[in-house]
Formats: C-alpha cells, sequence, structure tokens
C-alpha cells in the first residue's frame, strides 16, 4: 500500500473543510432536536424516487424512529467531524445521510426542490456535501488536528505496556 505525503497546508485546509461540515451536521440536528414541530414526515412523504420506501419510513410506526435517527446522526457526525475523532465513520454515516436526502429529492429539471436556494440540474448541495465527504474519507484530516491524536497515541501507549 502506497502513503501518500500530503502538505500541512493540504491537511489544514481538509481540517478546515471537516471542521465546517461537521458543523454544518451539527447545527442542522441541533436545529432539528430543538424544535418541538420538526419532523421528517413531510420530506419523506414528497420522495419522488423510491416512494415506496420513503413513504414507510414516513408511516405513523417509523417516523418517530427516523425523526430520532436523523437528529443523532447529524449531531454525531457533526461532532465527530468537529473533534476530529471516529473521522471515518463520521464520514460514513454522513454520505449515508446526505444520499438518502438527494434520492428522496434529486435535482432533476423536472423536480421542485423543497427548500432549495436555487434551481438544481443533477448536482445539488447534498451531492456536494458527500463528494466532500467522500475526499475527507480518502484524506482524513484527524490525525493531523483532533482528538484521534490522543486516541491513537493513548491506543499505541496499551500496546506497548503489553
Amino acid at each position: 500500500m502506497e502513503r501518500m505525503q500530503v502538505s500541512t497546508k493540504a491537511l489544514t485546509a481538509l481540517t478546515v473543510l471537516r471542521i465546517f461540515i461537521g458543523w454544518h451536521f451539527l447545527y442542522e440536528g441541533i436545529l432539528k432536536l430543538f424544535n418541538p414541530n420538526w419532523t421528517a414526515k413531510g420530506y419523506l412523504i414528497s420522495a419522488e424516487l423510491f416512494t415506496g420506501f420513503y413513504e414507510w419510513l414516513s408511516t405513523d410506526s417509523m417516523i418517530g424512529i427516523v425523526d430520532s435517527a436523523n437528529i443523532i446522526i447529524l449531531i454525531a457526525v457533526g461532532t465527530a467531524l468537529i473533534l476530529g475523532i471516529f473521522e471515518r465513520s463520521a464520514v460514513v454515516l454522513g454520505i449515508a445521510l446526505l444520499l438518502m436526502y438527494y434520492a428522496a429529492h434529486p435535482a432533476f429539471m423536472s423536480s421542485p426542490q423543497l427548500g432549495a436556494e436555487g434551481n438544481y440540474w443533477i448536482i445539488n448541495k447534498n451531492l456536494i456535501e458527500a463528494a466532500a465527504l467522500a475526499v475527507l474519507y480518502q484524506l482524513p484530516s484527524s490525525s493531523f488536528f483532533g482528538l484521534e491524536v490522543f486516541r491513537k497515541k493513548n491506543k499505541t501507549l496499551k500496546s506497548v505496556e503489553l
């Protein structure tokens, strides 16, 4: 396996990207958590692709679980990215969530974009953020700046002590 050298400037830029995306996830999760009227039901019911799946998620028996899972994942991913710990796991969860958002309301010409700032064609902010997370998966920055540094040091110390 070939290791690639990444400059300090590139790692700094990746760290800023990681923290910004983390902030976005954390903010969205906290916003939903403290809004007693928030639910994903309307978003799910109006899905344009995989309508059966999204309608099932919006049923009375599922919506509480879906709403809670959405909030928990947003907050967990955001926190992990900001703190720089469990970065790759957070990135995978973040990408999965963003792709589920995209699949419900893809950016096609004929599709109304709920809550969109403008008109998109194929590529929207969910795909852009998912692509940025894919870059962070390939070039994680938490070992450069984040709590992962301490977790790895602790792991190394424990293995040395044995």
